[in-house]
């Protein structure tokens, strides 16, 4: 099989070393990729959301599957692009239609999907700038802190989460009538907090049947101790301690089975990744999200795990007969530890040579925001690496990570000494 994957990060460059292993696959291709992808595969100079653009090199290379990484191109349609074409209409996308990204694009109907099919989350409201002052006022009827989050794709910027009363009304105008977050924040959902552990568990469905993939929990603040700014993620641990067989069991009867048969009822033919985002209250699982793709960083901690052949699960998917899939996972932990750019989540610098990666034996270096010069490697991103390790527990895994990074260096190299703080 010729297999394109679409994406840049660290996600793609997980999903690359694990497809590399299955003996099914003769090509990989990855648009536009990174310095790590570019190893394992050919990058292809193809931006994911250039619908023709990708056609061509689909036909050019023979590519024979498409494994679609980030959610832009889900969203804006890449499948059903695929789906209307006579050349590619044979050729199986894994990743939903657009009907199915909206469980990601839009915040809104999510909420009324969970509702309907009775999947347990939060309290809500939806409300756009014509009914900015019922916003106003509903937040008046609730408690402290107050969930603010953009219906459209706002690139993991569209939530806020604040304490004071007015400084909420005030964002919210701010995001209706100002439109803070461009289109994505034409409405806005106010939620109720739900406090807890937040967590992540992850589904591959072919639409009718299932695999329930490794739990993760990943850190997003910028600093230690869970503070600062939000990031894309700046570490992950898998499996989640307190996620034992009971509480899976309780995610599977309650969200999972509720959600695939949810999207059967709706005519929904989803075939792809379900990334579920939970909060813990008490023991009960409460959806907070779903995304339609894998997460990152969780997949460099997810697929390491996984040790059946990929390519022969995403066959299943394409066919319907993922239940027939064999489907092995590691008993072992995985900890990633994300290295970013100096300055992000805001301003920083680029091209930055990035040395001694290649010493590193003990952990995966996986490749984010880089690129490959003539003669170097260098930062092309905020998040540039993640470093993988395994482990029989989480604090072994971490030290294998943190040895491996002492390894590498970059100007300005940031990264969070306490991944995994609140587990150990």
């Amino acid at each position: 099989m010729n297999i394109l994957i679409l994406g840049s990060g660290g996600r793609e460059h997980a999903f690359a070393k694990k497809i590399a292993e299955s003996n099914k696959i003769n090509q990989l291709f990855v648009a536009p990729g990174n310095a790590g992808t570019a190893a394992v595969a050919t990058n292809l100079d193809v931006n994911p959301t250039n619908f023709e653009a990708i056609k061509e090199a689909v036909l050019q290379y023979n590519i024979t599957m498409v494994v679609v990484g980030p959610e832009a191109p889900l969203v804006e349609g890449v499948h059903d692009f695929f789906l209307a074409d006579e050349l590619l209409k044979n050729i199986p996308v894994i990743g939903p239609k657009k009907d199915g990204a909206l469980l990601e694009g839009s915040k809104d109907f999510s909420k009324q999907f969970m509702e309907k099919h009775q999947v347990p989350t939060a309290k809500y409201q939806s409300f756009t700038a014509t009914t900015l002052q019922e916003g106003k006022a509903f937040l008046e009827t609730l408690n402290p802190p107050f969930v603010l989050k953009a219906d459209g794709l706002a690139a993991g910027k569209g939530v806020l989460i604040i304490n004071d009363l007015e400084e909420a009304k005030a964002e919210l105008e701010e995001m209706l009538s100002n439109q803070k977050f461009g289109n994505a924040s034409s409405t806005v959902v106010i939620e109720e907090f739900l406090d807890g552990i937040e967590l992540s568990v992850f589904v591959l469905t072919d639409g009718k049947n299932y695999k329930i993939l490794p739990s993760a929990k990943d850190y997003k603040r910028i600093g230690e101790g869970d503070t600062g700014l939000n990031t894309g993620g700046m570490g992950a641990i898998s499996p989640v301690p307190f996620a034992d067989d009971a509480f899976i069991q309780k995610v599977e009867e309650r969200v999972i089975k509720p959600t695939v048969n949810g999207l059967q009822k709706e005519g929904i033919d989803y075939r792809g990744f379900i990334f579920i985002g939970l909060m813990n209250v008490n023991g009960d699982p409460f959806v907070i999200e779903y995304n339609v793709r894998m997460g990152d960083p969780e997949t460099e901690v997810v697929l390491p795990r996984i040790q059946s052949d990929l390519v022969e699960l995403f066959e299943g998917v394409a066919n319907q007969t993922l239940e027939s899939k064999s489907y092995e996972v590691t008993p072992q932990t995985a900890v990633t530890v994300m290295l970013v750019s100096g300055g992000y989540p805001e301003a920083y610098e680029n091209g930055k040579e990035i040395t001694g990666y290649t010493n590193v034996n003990n952990s995966t270096v996986y490749h984010a925001g880089t690129k490959k010069t003539a003669e170097k490697v260098v930062t092309n991103g905020g998040r540039v690496m993640a470093v993988t390790s395994f482990g029989d527990t989480i604090e072994e895994a971490l030290e294998k990570s943190y040895t491996s990074i002492d390894k590498i260096s970059f100007e300005n190299m940031y990264y969070r000494k306490d991944i995994g703080f609140d587990l150990v």
